[in-house]
């Protein structure tokens, strides 16, 4: 992806230029807006977005709003109004005071509109949707309206009549006057307003009619004194629309939109609809499900805004749409929890480990390091006795080529932070299934160095105490779909569900210190552990409590994206 940096993007470079002498904002605050529809929870690709707009305001020390994209009432819901102001508090963004709705500028849009019409650029057609269709035209043919040169008086009496409420859904719509031959066909007479009979979230029954979203957006922008409307690529060609609305309405100011290209991962969907199918229909647990690409789901997964922010910042703002590898928002991931997550011992699929010359009820307490990579963190005390668990991978009774884990009379192993040991045999129950690994270790090698200086060929294994391992629940999870590209053409995205996407482990095996972790805060990123071998692991803030221990994977440690 040969894409620009958050840094040198092409939208900092118009605005840079803007903001010169004689400039069109010479003298301006940059003066942004994110204006997300309450009709789902934000997903990834909102969040380069709100990225973009929230960032962009932040680099220049200008301002953001966030206005609530409610001019369409269907699916809209105060649940999800609140939702989207906590993830962008999240990630670490706020709108102080400026937080508003596109329902506030209802009146003023109907004034607009009623001017438009006395100006005679704006008339009320009464074509059924079918007609609509059919009187569209196309590249060589111009569209048609026999309502086009409604006399304006009529046109304002139908449009108050449609106001309050004396016509049937799709008996009329007011269309603005600008050219039925446009080669766009966004300015084919488009329309400005549509009868709904429907409950809005905030105004209740008092409108039946509501604008569409290419009038209300650019009338929005100019009365809240945007100076830069930052959208994505799908409304590149409403773009004209957007300038005509602003140079024939009567507004404060005249903001610019300019276009980006959105936000492409694979194996996932982008589609509010349809995540929200999959959570109406149960495939999912709900809009915060650690598979789904919602940022509710992935903080409960474990991401954190530090890596979120720098995926975004990372891949760059584009006018070319493209699609980016899961496995790199994985490896920001891996990037941010490298240097701040405790490391710690837990034992996913355990089996018993006895050290046979360890003396019986004998204990003794070991340093281990808290992070390699942080000195300053410092060491903490981990108990060690005549029994043990350890992964019951880490034992095999006939071992494949270059085994270099437990073995009978195999490798000497080194168990991390503690002694050396050499497997001598094992205990299998009726059904053959070593249940028990037997082993002797050596008393002079004490934190993992022999006192004779010998090297040790085999691996170094974790393990923890059986006298005072905590039990856990733990979550390993997966793509939610099976298919890189699951919305593609053609495709229906539910057949792709990938089956494997959740593995439950029940009875894993964890440090006693686990136990003391905090329950993780409603809009808080849990607390982050390396479980060693294993991944990046977080309690689930939703099934998690105390003395009932469930942890989520966040991401493993293999990194699969190859970094330039």
């Amino acid at each position: 992806m040969a894409e620009e940096t958050m840094s040198t993007n092409f939208i900092h470079a118009i605005i840079e230029e803007e903001l010169q002498p004689g400039g069109r904002c010479e003298g301006k605050k940059v003066h942004t807006r994110f204006p997300p529809e309450p009709n789902g929870y934000l997903h990834i690709g909102h969040c380069k977005a709100l990225t973009i707009d929230f960032g962009t305001a932040e680099k220049y020390g200008g301002i953001c709003n966030l206005r609530m994209d409610d001019t369409n009432p269907a699916k809209e819901d105060t649940e999800y109004v609140d939702a989207i102001q906590e993830d962008i508090h999240w990630l670490g963004f706020d709108w102080d005071d400026r937080f508003f709705y596109g329902s506030d500028y209802f009146e003023k849009t109907y004034e607009l509109a009623v001017a438009l019409i006395k100006k005679g650029l704006a008339y009320v057609c009464e074509l059924t949707p079918e007609q609509f269709r059919e009187y569209r035209g196309d590249t060589t043919t111009p569209a048609q309206s026999p309502w086009r040169d409604r006399p304006v008086e009529e046109s304002l009496e139908l449009f108050e009549r449609m106001k309050n409420g004396e016509f049937e859904e799709g008996k009329y719509t007011l269309r603005a006057k600008i050219d039925l031959a446009s080669g766009n066909f966004n300015m084919r007479d488009p329309v400005l307003y549509r009868i709904r009979y429907i409950e809005h979230h905030r105004q209740g029954t008092k409108w039946c009619i509501f604008p569409m979203y290419d009038f209300a957006h650019p009338i929005q922008d100019a009365l809240e004194g945007i100076t830069h409307s930052l959208c994505s690529l799908e409304y590149e060609n409403h773009r004209p629309l957007y300038d005509w609305v602003v140079n024939n309405c009567d507004l404060p100011s005249q903001p610019r939109q300019i276009e980006f290209a959105r936000l492409g991962i694979n194996y996932t969907v982008m589609s509010k609809r349809k995540l929200r199918l999959l959570v109406e229909e149960g495939m999912v647990s709900g809009w915060d499900d650690p598979r789904m690409p919602t940022l509710c789901g992935l903080r409960r997964r474990g991401y954190t805004p530090k890596a979120i922010r720098s995926f975004c910042e990372r891949i760059g703002v584009s006018k070319v749409d493209s699609t980016v590898d899961w496995a790199f928002l994985e490896s920001c991931l891996r990037d941010d929890l490298n240097e701040s997550a405790k490391r710690v011992m837990a034992v996913l699929r355990p089996v018993k480990l006895t050290i046979t010359n360890y003396p019986e009820g004998q204990s003794e307490e070991l340093p281990v390091e808290n992070n390699p990579v942080d000195p300053a963190s410092g060491e903490r005390m981990v108990t060690f006795s005549r029994h043990l668990y350890i992964e019951a991978d880490d034992f095999m009774e006939e071992p494949i080529p270059k085994y270099k884990r437990l073995t009978p009379g195999g490798l000497e192993c080194r168990l991390k932070g503690a002694y050396l040991i050499r497997p001598t045999g094992c205990v299998k129950d009726e059904n053959g299934n070593v249940v028990e690994v037997l082993c002797e270790y050596d008393p002079e090698s004490k934190g993992g160095n022999p006192a004779d200086g010998r090297k040790v060929k085999g691996a170094t294994i974790h393990w923890v105490d059986a006298e005072t391992a905590v039990d856990a629940e733990v979550r390993l999870y997966d793509y939610l779909f099976s298919d890189p590209a699951p919305d593609g053409p053609d495709k229906n995205f539910l057949d792709f569900l990938n089956p494997e996407s959740l593995q439950v482990l029940t009875g894993c095996k964890v440090e006693k210190g686990l136990a003391e972790t905090a329950m993780p805060e409603k809009g808080k990123t849990a607390e982050a552990f390396q479980f060693m071998r294993q991944g990046y692991f977080c309690l689930d803030s939703k099934d998690a409590a105390p003395g009932h221990l469930v942890f989520n994977r966040s991401v493993s440690l293999k990194d699969s994206f190859k970094k330039k």
